[in-house]
Formats: C-alpha cells, structure tokens, sequence
C-alpha cells in the first residue's frame, strides 16, 4: 500500500477569493439571514400566540419554519464568521456534520411538504372529514414520521462517514460542507455510497413529489366543479402560498441531477444552494404571510397588543 497523510481539516474555498466581492457577499448574506430567521421566527410566534391560527395547516407551517431556521443556521454563520476572520479551515468531523444535518433537514423539508399538500386536500375535498382525518394526535403522528423517515434514511450515511477516509486533498469548492464535494476528496470507494445517496434522493423526491402531484391534481379536479368563481378563487388561494414553496423546493433539487460539465457543476451547485440555504428561506415567510389574510391579521394584532403594552 502506498504511504499517504490522512486528512483531518478541510479547506472552504467560500463562493469567491475576490476580496471586493466577499464583501458583497458578506453583506448579502448576513441580510437575507437575519430577515428569514427573523421571518420564520416571528411565523413560529404568531402560530402559537394566536388562536386562529391554531389549524393543522399553521401547525405545518410552524415546523417547517423551524426547519427552515434549521438549515440556513448550520450553514450560513460558519461562512460568515470565516470571511470575517479568513479562517477557512474546518475539522473532518465538524464538516461531516454538517453535511449529515443539511441533508437530514432537507429529508425531513420534502416530507413535511408531502404532508402538507395532503392536509390540503382534504380540507378542500373531504372538509366534512377534516376535523376527524387531521386530529391534533395525528397531525403530532405525521411531523414526527417526517422526522423519524428522515433519521432512517440517512443511517447508512452515518454509518459510512465513520469509516471514510480522505488524503487525496483537503479543499472543499463549496461554502459549506456539502456531501458531494467531499465525496470527491475522499481516498476511499464511494461508488457504493454516491449510489446509496443518488438512489435515497430519487426515492424521497419521486415519493413526496407524487402524493403533492396526486394531492393537488385532486385540487384541481374538486375546485373547477365548484359553480361560483369567488369560491374556487377562494380554494385556489389556500393552497396557492404551500404551491409556490413547492415549486422551488422541488424545481432547485430537480436542477441538482441534471448533468453539466465538471465546472458549471460546481458553479450550479453553489448556485442551487444559495437559493436553498439563504434566498428560499427568506422568501417563505412573505410567500406565506403576504398572501395569508389570516396571517396579516394574526401580525396587525399582534403589533397592537405590543405598543398598546408598551403604551400603558
């Protein structure tokens, strides 16, 4: 067996070396962090303040937020904190980590959208069923199978990052550690984990992806049978906000396995996770609260209670 060193750092190229753009950069980022973690935080709190917003729906819309938080905190800071200090380096174990969670989170997102697309199916096609169908018991079953199908599918993940050797490099072309970068650092055969992983994501984006296709084509079907054009507006503009953050969930991953060369991969992927861990995450809680009269009202009362507190 040839000699070799084995790795136990990583180097984080970042998004660019340029000094001048790593400001802009810095900047750019610090802001959408603070406005989707503020966001998704001020969703959290209006959902379990107010009681009108005490519905299966805004329960789903809590965790989500959540896992939202989740995955822009574990990947956002660090990058910040090492355009600050130029510390760029990052230990073998930390940046597993760190890739196991950003999948684990991104696992758990696909499901709970799944969930999601189904509890609005049956509010609009079985509303006579609804308060049976979604019980407080079984929308609390559904957030933790989502959870738990995401800790099962990324066991051999787990598994093989303990085993995994690298000495072949140690610089990592991404901005956080993501598993395919440092798949392609790694001494030891992957083909068996690239494939586990290639095959998991299928599974989990096909699966979710067709009970959203199947929840919302029986929207559709159940909407245009409706005679009034105010009600199927109506329907329609339920689900219209959950629809949006479906598309760019899906449409970023669908964009992940489509092939370029080696180089714009790169580029794509940085791209691509940009929009997931920063840009998606701030775009939800507007998605969902501009276009939530619920939700606005829920915020305008809130605010009152708040200065009227701060008044008296």
């Amino acid at each position: 067996m040839r000699n070799h060193t084995v790795v136990t750092n990583f180097i984080i190229v970042g998004l660019t070396e340029d000094p001048n753009w790593e400001i802009v950069i810095f900047l750019f980022l610090l802001l959408t962090y603070l406005l989707s973690t503020t966001g998704n935080l001020l969703i959290i709190l209006l959902t379990l303040l107010d009681s009108r917003l005490k519905t299966p729906m805004y329960f789903f819309l809590r965790n989500f937020s959540f896992l939202e938080i989740s995955l822009t905190t574990a990947c956002i800071p660090r990058y910040l904190v090492s355009i600050v200090t130029k510390e760029k380096t990052i230990s073998r174990d930390a940046c597993l980590a760190q890739a196991l969670f950003a999948i684990f989170i991104g696992i758990t997102q696909f499901f709970l959208l799944a969930v999601m697309s189904y509890d609005r199916f049956v509010a609009i096609c079985k509303p006579l069923h609804y308060a049976t169908i979604r019980s407080s018991r079984v929308i609390h079953l559904l957030v933790a199978a989502c959870w738990i199908a995401a800790g099962v599918s990324i066991i051999h993940g787990v598994i093989v990052s303990l085993t995994i050797e690298f000495c072949d490099g140690n610089v990592i072309e991404h901005f956080f550690c993501d598993s395919s970068p440092i798949l392609k650092l790694s001494c030891t055969d992957t083909e068996e984990m690239e494939f586990s992983n290639f095959i998991l994501a299928i599974i989990t984006l096909l699966n979710t992806l067709a009970l959203v296709l199947f929840s919302y084509i029986k929207i559709i079907t159940t909407v245009l049978k409706i005679p009034s054009a105010q009600e199927r507006k109506k329907a329609f503009s339920t689900c219209s906000s959950h629809l949006i953050v479906v598309c760019i969930s899906y449409g970023s991953c669908i964009f992940m396995y489509i092939k370029p060369s080696a180089e714009e991969r790169i580029s794509l992927n940085k791209g691509i996770s940009v929009l997931t861990v920063s840009i998606a995450p701030v775009l939800n809680p507007f998605i969902y609260s501009l276009r939530n009269k619920q939700v606005i009202q829920a915020l305008r009362d809130l605010v009152k209670k708040c200065t009227f507190t701060t008044l008296k």
